[in-house]
């Protein structure tokens, strides 16, 4: 075996591989069941983009707050809530991660960190600040200096919540880092059509934050990128903002037609632009990892999410009992 020539150990590219194959094989599941008609609700895929999440979520720990978005499953997982219970919350069974309340949109764990996915676009920006803000008085206090990261789509980058959000958490130097999933269409309104400027790093910039445009394909690029913003903001550093350039395997939402998308376009980001195949590719050419210990993976991964859609559908349903719970908060 060959030395490693990657800054993260053969147990950490084993961890990020069975991360970005767990939220590969989760979409995927999701995508034929939907299409079944066993899933209830909306769903929004986060196939394709697993380098992202995973890439950023390894410098985090449970103390630390991510605000998500409708496209929200692959954060979850990267963050450490149970792909069983997320299945469970999807089918809408009690038990799962918001006793069946949540749904796909809206799934949350607040002892993982996961302050939940959105409907709302743009939504997560403010609430990231208000917890960077509380992080940002218990470091003060002698407490671990935790730090809030917002994900945002391409479109949700130009809603006002967003922008005001990248004002304050500058004029209050808040330990908040701004990740802007660029997948090149917000809906189906492609970013150049949508968007005057081609970096949301001169948007940054504007407001007095450093940024970087990563591959958000490549788990290394993204990775050491995040590592430098995050543990900058512990130190006090203040708010940043990161660009992952990436692709979608699906549409906007299942069942989406993707009739804007060019010809051929989703067979080249298949085949050219699996952040899974790139990773698998680095990692067996070095001769740091062996295709038969990915292939592993990818079989115990098939069984973790049958046995997380088996669990779903025998757990039971809501009662009517329970639409009284979880109203107000109890302090």
């Amino acid at each position: 075996m060959a030395g490693n020539p990657f800054p993260q150990s053969k147990e950490q590219l084993l961890q990020a591989y069975r991360t970005m194959r767990t939220i590969r094989e989760f979409e995927e599941r999701l995508h034929v069941d939907f299409g079944r008609g066993d899933i209830p609700g909306f769903v929004h895929l986060y196939a394709g983009e697993e380098a992202a999440a995973t890439g950023i979520m390894m410098h985090l720990g449970d103390g630390d707050r991510i605000a998500s978005t409708h496209r929200g499953h692959g954060h979850c997982i990267a963050k450490g809530v149970d792909p069983v219970q997320m299945m469970m919350e999807i089918y809408g069974r009690h038990g799962g991660a918001c006793n069946g309340k949540g749904g796909s949109m809206h799934i949350a764990d607040l002892d993982k960190g996961m302050m939940g996915a959105n409907g709302i676009l743009g939504a997560g920006a403010p609430l990231a600040c208000g917890a960077a803000l509380a992080a940002k008085f218990r470091a003060k206090k002698g407490g671990p200096s935790d730090v809030a990261i917002s994900f945002v789509g391409d479109g949700a980058s130009n809603q006002g919540t967003f922008l005001e959000s990248l004002n304050l958490s500058a004029v209050w130097n808040l330990p908040v880092i701004f990740v802007v999933e660029n997948n090149g269409y917000a809906e189906s309104t492609s970013r150049d059509y949508g968007t005057a400027v081609d970096s949301y790093v001169d948007r940054a910039s504007g407001f007095g934050l450093p940024g970087v445009t990563v591959d958000g394909t490549d788990f290394f690029a993204v990775h050491e990128a995040a590592g430098e913003i995050v543990a900058r903001a512990r130190k006090g550093g203040g708010p940043a903002l990161l660009e992952c350039k990436m692709v979608r395997f699906h549409g906007h939402f299942e069942g989406d037609a993707q009739t804007y998308r060019g010809t051929g376009e989703l067979e080249d980001i298949r085949s050219n632009q699996d952040c899974l195949k790139k990773f698998a590719a680095a990692v067996v050419g070095a001769g740091v990892l062996t295709a038969a210990e990915l292939t592993a993976i990818d079989h115990e991964v098939l069984g973790l999410i049958e046995n997380a859609v088996v669990k779903a559908k025998a757990a039971p349903m809501p009662t009517a009992a329970d639409l009284a719970t979880d109203v107000y908060v109890t302090y």
